[in-house]
């Protein structure tokens, strides 16, 4: 949920922005960070392309005012200087807190009560968490210097760089070609593998070229080099172990991916009884479905968090990514069900990705190689399940919602506000793009990630502002006016009171890719139907924060003034067979009422995925007649029954 994030990276982010002087910002001109690449490069014999396209790889040229990344990396080409932060940062992993049964089953609910594996000394950090202090010692610059001064940053880069090139005897060449073994070993991959996917990102973006304003205004550009030809057998000689990729892994092929099993075993709790874990055997997609895939952080760094998931008393997801450079590890096989989202019926029909990061620690940026290794792994898995690449479908851990009124307070609300989507979604290939007529009555949730800074808190502790810092998420108001109280979601907040700043409070929220149906429109400011009422949010015409769409949405059928809502789709009573308990279909605390409308996704038929014992041959998936619509009600996608709606195609 990332209430212990600010704890865990406090030491590094005590180093946050500092002196302006050589940052690369406006004061310096636009073009001041370009030059210090053609300078660093130069200075150390490094082909200008090479640096450019590893800097890209990193951070997209963003220097993050001089605080670090999730692994402890800092600047525009990522130096990492880890120890401090890793030997301190003890969490326990976003899914021990008590609020939250990470299997959301009441047949078989589940408490985490897991510490953390033990902090890493520092002598024990992998090399790639430490390349700082050895890029000051090659360019005489203090450490302060190489993470607060993005011109001193990208000389350490530089240096870094012309030191792997030589040591593997090869020359300071003019040619990027010449320099595949020296890029492939920059993130400090382990295996062949893992090197090889980093590289060839790398000369991907050499290949295609790149250009954008980074979050300090400046203006970089790397022109394309379409006929570049890496010569790759250089990876032969770097020392590197040679990883054959496990026959259990499903991954792309251009994505490095290791197999590192989560324990499927029995053991005995605290209480004497014997429980097994930490995910369930099934069938998919035969049985259950896989329709969805959710996006989480880990509130952990990775080596850690490999060591919460092969524990057979803690919790489950399929893949956990790297945040360096996007090294995927693989736990559960996807016909398999983890135990990740806090909902089972979204868990028995999902695949859960947890991301190296920390939700309440807004500038431990997420690099552009773990963005673009989960859009492939994600493109992967949505193109063998048949799952449409879109935001009721590809969720956020904090879209999932409750499955009864007791659960919603309790739900987890990573990746929350600062996790990427438009990046995200143009990197799976479906950007958010205006697909309806400039009156639609259906809109997608679109603002400038880098210009929309909304306020909010808690971060470090309650009340107290997070720093200022591009978010994917707009502010909901119940009138047209940025004074006006935030708009009330009774399930998070059942007396009644307006929904808060609070970094982890998504009552009123819409996040980028979401779609809602327009309600009215007041001058600068647009309202949704959102949790059974009006909704407002700024959306100026010279800078619109959403887009026009074409697409479906629900109203209450015909004599229905409310429709129920519901978190998981369940069966009616009648199509529970002997011997296996019903489901109750409680709504949800909130309606759907005539007059209102809401975006749909897909059509399902109610089923529920009863395992509760070890034997996979005792788990059973009951199916029913009964179907739904998956809708975006407020923050979180819900449920209508289809009887209860009718469908009505807009553009």
């Amino acid at each position: 949920m990332g209430v212990t994030a600010a704890a865990l990276l406090a030491p590094l982010l005590t180093a946050g922005p500092a002196a302006t002087a050589d940052r690369g910002g406006a004061g310096a001109g636009r073009d001041a960070l370009q030059r210090a690449f053609a300078r660093a490069a130069d200075r150390y014999d490094v082909p200008v392309e090479v640096l450019l396209g590893v800097a890209y790889l990193q951070s997209r040229w963003d220097g993050h005012e001089g605080a670090p990344s999730v692994s402890g990396g800092y600047g525009p080409l990522h130096l990492t200087d880890a120890r401090t932060a890793l030997a301190d940062a003890a969490g326990p992993g976003h899914h021990s807190g008590p609020a939250e049964d990470p299997r959301g089953d009441p047949a078989r609910p589940l408490s985490v009560r897991h510490g953390a594996p033990a902090a890493a000394e520092a002598a024990d950090l992998p090399e790639r968490l430490r390349t700082l202090p050895e890029a000051a010692r090659l360019t005489g610059l203090s450490a302060r210097e190489l993470r607060e001064r993005p011109a001193a940053n990208v000389e350490g880069g530089a240096a870094l760089l012309a030191a792997a090139q030589r040591r593997a005897g090869r020359p300071l060449s003019a040619d990027p070609a010449d320099w595949y073994g020296a890029v492939a070993g920059y993130a400090g991959a382990a295996d062949t593998a893992s090197a090889a996917a980093y590289a060839d990102d790398v000369f991907g973006v050499l290949t295609s070229g790149a250009a954008r304003t980074t979050d300090s205004g400046q203006r970089v550009s790397l022109p394309a080099h379409p006929g570049l030809r890496p010569d790759k057998g250089q990876l032969r000689g770097s020392g590197l172990r040679a990883a054959e990729r496990d026959r259990r892994t499903e991954c792309p092929r251009n994505v490095s991916c290791e197999w590192v099993p989560a324990p499927y075993e029995e053991y005995v709790d605290d209480a004497g009884e014997t429980q097994y874990g930490n995910h369930d055997k099934a069938d998919r997609p035969r049985a259950p479905r896989v329709d969805s895939i959710v996006v989480h952080d880990t509130e952990e760094t990775y080596e850690r968090t490999l060591g919460l998931v092969q524990d057979p008393e803690y919790v489950s997801w399929h893949y956990t990514l790297r945040s360096s450079d996007g090294h995927v590890a693989q736990h559960v096989p996807t016909k398999d069900v983890g135990w990740h989202a806090g909902n089972w019926y979204v868990n028995s029909g999902s695949i859960g990705l947890e991301h190296e990061g920390f939700l309440t620690a807004p500038d431990a940026w997420y690099t552009e190689a773990m963005y673009r290794a989960s859009a492939r792994l994600v493109r992967h898995l949505a193109g063998k399940y048949d799952i449409p690449l879109d935001r009721q479908h590809v969720l956020g851990h904090d879209n999932v919602p409750g499955t009864l009124p007791s659960t919603i307070a309790g739900m987890h609300t990573d990746p929350g506000p600062y996790w990427d989507w438009a990046h995200y979604f143009t990197l799976l290939g479906r950007p958010f793009e205006a697909t309806g007529s400039r009156d639609s009555e259906l809109l997608t949730i679109r603002p400038d990630y880098a210009r929309n800074r909304p306020v909010y808190t808690g971060c470090a502790e309650a009340g107290t502002a997070c720093p200022a810092h591009g978010s994917t998420a707009v502010r909901l108001h119940t009138e047209p006016r940025a004074d006006a109280p935030l708009v009330a979601d009774e399930g998070l907040h059942p007396d009644g009171a307006p929904s808060t700043d609070g970094v982890n409070d998504t009552g009123a929220r819409a996040s980028t890719g979401q779609q809602y149906a327009v309600a009215g429109r007041r001058g600068d400011w647009t309202a949704i139907w959102y949790l059974g009422r009006k909704a407002w949010f700024e959306n100026p015409k010279r800078r619109p924060t959403a887009v026009p769409a074409r697409g479906a949405v629900v109203t209450p059928a015909p004599g229905r003034d409310t429709v129920p809502v519901y978190g998981r789709a369940y069966p009616e009573p009648e199509a529970y067979p002997e011997g296996v308990p019903r489901q109750e279909l409680t709504p949800l605390p909130y309606e759907l009422r005539a007059g209102q409308s809401y975006a749909v996704g897909q059509r399902e038929r109610g089923s529920y995925f009863r395992a509760v014992t070890f034997d996979p041959a005792e788990h059973q998936v009951v199916r029913g007649e009964v179907a739904y619509h998956r809708v975006q009600f407020g923050h979180r996608v819900a449920f209508v029954k289809t009887d209860d709606v009718r469908v009505r195609h807009v553009r």
